[in-house]
């Protein structure tokens, strides 16, 4: 057993890498799940826990010959979007996931639901998904799916941070959800346990909670298997067969699996981490990438029971209840990316790297003492899918008809799972989504220049997009992002694709260079980075050029 102060300790004595020696990838488990030494909050492997059909050979289920839709994935996204499918009446869906359900990037993810966000649209699609999984689900089948209402505290350390969650908590009133300002004495009345001396104040809202990702997957799948959707595991998809019409618009035709194929007109690709491979089978272009993403669960902690959900925007740390424990873990200002995405990475994980994971022990001690001197039971570091904007890829690819994506949620797949299933059902049905998802939806990238010369996910040569974790509401006027936007270069290297960019924050500078694959640090050639550029947060940057085009 670690302790975090020691964990941090031994991450500061060590020699700081450059962003660019963070970008090295590591592979350090298979299909054959986590290494023996890893720590996880599980007395054995997920293959060992959960599989019995481990070796098993072929589908769980024969498959059909044709189907009306086919979801490909069976995390979040996949078992959420197919029972919305069956629930609008749609007959014929069939999921199939390549293992087990939550096998990829779901089963490890933290499960956090919050019900603020600064835009309209995701507020009422954070809503739906905590009614289906809070009430829908248990009315329809019975069961439990894991759902825990202890309620979530969004820390404010600076004064234009509250004044942005005053902001939230206006927008909630007009959507039903209650939500508090609280001054520090009162948050430490909440939450004992919490170093407020530096805060302005928190918002609280008593009726967030936290998702368990089994049992939430289990349950959609019950209810949607019993209005006549299949659901098929191992049953890894090869292919997707594609024709060309009269009119030379290509369409979806028919899902090949190693077990045989699917006639079908309409695939969604909701195979997260892994759905660019999936695009790449049907010729689209799915701009998003796989970055390890980690938390720590402490041992036990003495009066942490029964406290709320803790965000801290600044710090960007979240702590989760998890029993008589916390789950520590955050964005990753400085993450490794897994370049080369192995198709046999089934509940697996990475190692979790210290030095990458300082940042948030720092954030979460600070936060809350006790865990200075609190052990850690385990780690876990697994993929999560990021992409450019940090807004989900979603609705019908225009290069093909009824290929749709639900995916790159960016970490936030399980809260947004709900409403976001349901919209992608009714774009499946209708044609069009209930909601207003331009801002999602994958389509916008080919309606002209975007603001960085470019195109969302669109691949063409020469624009940049700068992207990192959001730890502002940027389009809030009040939001300091002129700072940042000063604070940004951008080198190009005569003769070859070589660029470069550098971040300068109040803590460090940040600095990423691309040459021929590979990442390398050279002479600079300072050039002005242009203004069109967009910036959603200036203390770590990436930039896509070239061959990282596929992130522009």
């Amino acid at each position: 057993m670690a302790l975090l102060s020691r964990a941090l300790r031994v991450a500061a004595t060590r020699p700081r890498r450059s962003p660019a020696q963070g970008l090295g990838l590591r592979l350090l488990t298979s299909g054959a799940g986590p290494p023996p030494e890893k720590s996880v909050p599980y007395q054995q492997t997920l293959k060992e826990a959960r599989d019995p059909w481990a070796g098993a050979q072929g589908p769980s289920r024969p498959l059909p010959s044709t189907a009306n839709v086919v979801v490909i994935g069976g995390g979040s996204l996949g078992c959420q979007t197919l029972y919305h499918l069956a629930k609008l009446g749609m007959s014929g869906a069939v999921l199939l996931e390549r293992e087990r359900l939550t096998s990829g990037t779901t089963w490890h993810t933290a499960g956090l639901l919050w019900q603020l966000r600064p835009s309209d649209v995701e507020v009422e699609l954070l809503a739906h998904t905590r009614r289906v999984v809070s009430r829908d689900l248990g009315e329809e089948t019975g069961l439990h799916t894991g759902w825990i209402q202890n309620g979530g505290l969004f820390i404010a350390s600076n004064r234009q941070r509250l004044d942005e969650y005053k902001r939230l908590m206006s927008l909630g009133k007009a959507y039903g959800v209650e939500s508090h300002v609280l001054s520090p004495a009162e948050t430490k009345a909440l939450y004992p346990l919490m170093n407020v001396d530096d805060l302005y104040g928190t918002l609280y809202v008593p009726h967030d909670g936290t998702m368990d990702p089994a049992g939430t997957c289990t349950t959609l799948t019950r209810a949607a298997t019993a209005r006549g959707a299949q659901v098929i595991e191992n049953c890894p998809v090869t292919g997707i067969r594609v024709r060309t019409d009269d009119f030379g618009v290509r369409r979806v035709e028919a899902v090949e699996t190693e077990h045989g194929s699917i006639q079908t007109p309409c695939v969604v690709n909701c195979a997260g981490v892994w759905a660019g491979a999936v695009g790449r089978m049907a010729g689209v272009k799915v701009p998003l990438v796989a970055m390890h993403h980690a938390y720590v669960v402490t041992e036990r902690i003495e009066g942490i029971q029964n406290m709320p959900n803790v965000r801290d925007h600044d710090a960007s740390i979240y702590l989760r209840l998890q029993g008589d424990a916390l789950s520590v873990g955050g964005y990753e200002t400085n993450p490794t990316f897994w370049e080369e995405v192995s198709d046999k990475f089934a509940f697996g994980l990475f190692d979790l790297d210290w030095e990458v994971f300082a940042q948030h022990i720092e954030g979460a001690v600070n936060r809350v003492p006790v865990l200075e001197k609190t052990g850690i039971k385990s780690t876990v570091c697994g993929p999560e899918s990021f992409t450019p904007d940090h807004k989900p890829l979603m609705g019908e690819a225009p290069e093909l008809r009824g290929f749709f994506l639900g995916c790159g949620f960016n970490s936030a797949g399980m809260m947004l799972g709900g409403g976001c299933g349901q919209e992608l059902a009714h774009w499946i049905i209708h044609g069009r989504p209930e909601k207003d998802m331009h801002s999602y939806d994958i389509r916008w990238q080919f309606r002209g220049p975007s603001p960085a010369g470019g195109s969302r996910g669109s691949g063409l040569e020469g624009p940049l997009w700068v992207f990192g974790p959001l730890s502002c509401d940027w389009g809030d006027p009040s939001c300091p992002a002129g700072l940042e936007v000063a604070g940004l270069e951008v080198a190009m290297h005569p003769g070859d694709d070589r660029l470069m960019a550098s971040g300068l924050s109040g803590k460090e500078k940040s600095l990423f260079v691309t040459s021929g694959g590979r990442l390398d640090a050279g002479p600079r050639l300072q050039a002005p980075l242009p203004a069109c550029v967009q910036v959603e947060n200036g203390s770590r940057v990436l930039v896509g050029h070239g061959e990282w085009s596929f992130l522009c």
